[in-house]
């Protein structure tokens, strides 16, 4: 089996004591300690994806060197960014089976490369969508191919039906590989969202990052590729939850303890969310208590919420705004922990203010397509999530950017001004700058669409150290899904981190501009 561990995960995540949390499947990756249910496939029959199969090959065969000259010629002829987005996450999926660290991030920036691209026009709409493509194929090529692939078809046999939670569950916790995505399958085909509900339980036993997000990026990319393709997708969550039980640890029980401790104390099992909404004021602190309670008193704040009738989508947007509060007193990367693309002070990338951004708005969606108690349960986990997650940080300022000084360096209303001193900001990587400017164009209301366009420049140019997509559309979702009271804190996070990403263009983004013929 080819090995596809990075150091990556490692060496950015175990300054802030979660390393087994996050990033168990790598590591065991990378010493060998991979369960025996996980040996080589070679023999079993290869998984095909009806008329995207061609492309797909395409996407995992063509050298480097050559793919971005065909796609281009393609999109010439007539291919639509959907459908390339489309076959790149079945490649993705095909190869990685969500046990690769570069991989799944690649997969999980597909969806927000495709929306931004409607966000700009003419032949700079293909951008983004190219430069996770270029990523993508040469992780591919990268980790073997199509030699290595890691999905295969799933063979018939021991699935009882019908299948349910319980013994996905068990069958995950046996590390029974073959069983589980038996089971997956048979719940993917009577229903996707019966498939999602039964993973959300797997995802909740260790929540971190990128358990949280992937599932709700493979939903997502179902609009793109269709749902006949839904266990292929879901099957990239299962692994994840698959690989990360060679490190159970009995503290994981403590999650299922608490939320049923809390569904039985509010009285919230077998009860329909509430709708009842919010004002400005409750949110606002609602939020600042997740900014600052420990994850218990989190979790609690999150019941009792909804215990009061409070739709579910009051408690996201107030660990939203908890977890855009974390980027902006977020100390930066301390120089023992620098790397290649992510320098001392720098908040991009795998920073804990944007894992928590992306998490929070993961969590958020999954409670909105979830059902049943699935949805109960996103937002508390995501509320004791967020807490975790300040509380695990080690360098973190005492009052969120900016200060009172950056602040009052600007004082424009007009908006040609602000955006042109907001360029000069990123360029110099001067993120309280950023910061404050992107606050003061807030204060004033001034036109959102101007300012997104012109972070999204440079979400598209910069390399992000894999997050550079994902972040952007997460504020720009988060934005729209926020009131007007509070929802420019989103930006202002935004604006720090791509004055942190500047400076380190993607690869193949040059050589996708002169093909494309995009000039300025």
């Amino acid at each position: 089996m080819v090995n596809r561990s990075t150091r990556r995960g490692f060496l950015t995540d175990v300054s802030r004591g979660t390393l087994l949390a996050t990033l168990g499947p790598t590591v065991a990756l990378e010493l060998g300690l991979v369960s025996p249910a996980f040996a080589d496939q070679s023999q079993e029959s290869s998984l095909t994806f009806g008329d995207f199969e061609p492309l797909v090959c395409e996407l995992q065969q063509t050298p480097l060197d050559r793919l971005q000259p065909l796609l281009v010629g393609k999109l010439n002829s007539g291919l639509s960014l959907k459908t390339l987005t489309g076959a790149a996450a079945l490649a993705n999926a095909r190869t990685f089976g969500g046990e690769d660290y570069i991989g799944f991030h690649t997969f999980m920036a597909l969806g927000p490369a495709l929306k931004m691209s409607t966000m700009l026009s003419g032949p700079s709409a293909a951008l983004p969508v190219l430069k996770v493509v270029y990523r993508n194929t040469g992780r591919i090529q990268e980790c073997g191919g199509r030699d290595s692939e890691v999905l295969h078809d799933i063979s018939p046999g021991a699935a009882e039906s019908p299948a349910d939670d319980a013994m996905l569950r068990a069958a995950v916790q046996s590390k029974d590989v073959a069983r589980s995505e038996q089971l997956l399958s048979a719940l993917a085909t009577r229903s996707p969202v019966g498939a999602l509900n039964a993973l959300i339980p797997l995802v909740e036993d260790n929540p971190e990052v990128h358990r949280t997000v992937l599932p709700f990026r493979a939903w997502e990319m179902l609009d793109v590729v269709g749902s006949e393709h839904a266990t292929t997708l879901l099957r990239q969550s299962l692994r994840y939850c698959l690989q990360s039980e060679i490190h159970r640890r009995e503290s994981w029980n403590e999650h299922a303890t608490m939320l049923i401790s809390l569904l039985d104390e509010f009285h919230l099992n077998g009860r329909s969310p509430g709708t009842n909404p919010a004002d400005d004021e409750y949110v606002r602190k609602l939020s600042r208590h997740f900014a600052e309670c420990s994850p218990e008193d989190a979790a609690r704040a999150a019941a009792e919420t909804l215990a009061e009738g409070f739709a579910p989508a009051v408690i996201g947007e107030a660990v939203s705004l908890a977890a855009s509060r974390l980027v902006l007193t977020d100390g930066g990367r301390q120089p023992e922990w620098e790397s290649p693309g992510k320098p001392a002070g720098c908040v991009h990338g795998d920073s804990v203010g944007v894992h928590a951004s992306d998490a929070a708005n993961a969590w958020r969606h999954l409670a909105a397509v979830s059902s049943g108690p699935a949805a109960v349960s996103c937002v508390i986990i995501g509320a004791w999530q967020i807490a975790r997650d300040r509380a695990a940080s080690r360098n973190l300022l005492n009052q969120p950017l900016p200060t009172e000084r950056h602040l009052n360096e600007f004082s424009s209303t007009d908006p040609d001004s602000l955006l042109t001193a907001l360029k000069e900001a990123i360029r110099f990587n001067q993120q309280a700058h950023a910061v404050a400017i992107a606050q003061r164009y807030g204060q004033h209301s001034l036109p959102a669409d101007r300012l997104f366009s012109t972070l999204l420049k440079y979400a598209v140019s910069e390399d992000g150290a894999l997050h550079a997509e994902k972040y952007f559309h997460t504020v720009h979702d988060d934005f729209r899904m926020t009131r007007p009271a509070l929802r420019w804190q989103h930006v202002a996070a935004l604006a720090r981190v791509t004055a942190s990403e500047y400076g380190r263009p993607a690869p193949g983004h040059a050589e996708a501009r002169d093909l494309l013929k995009i000039t300025g």
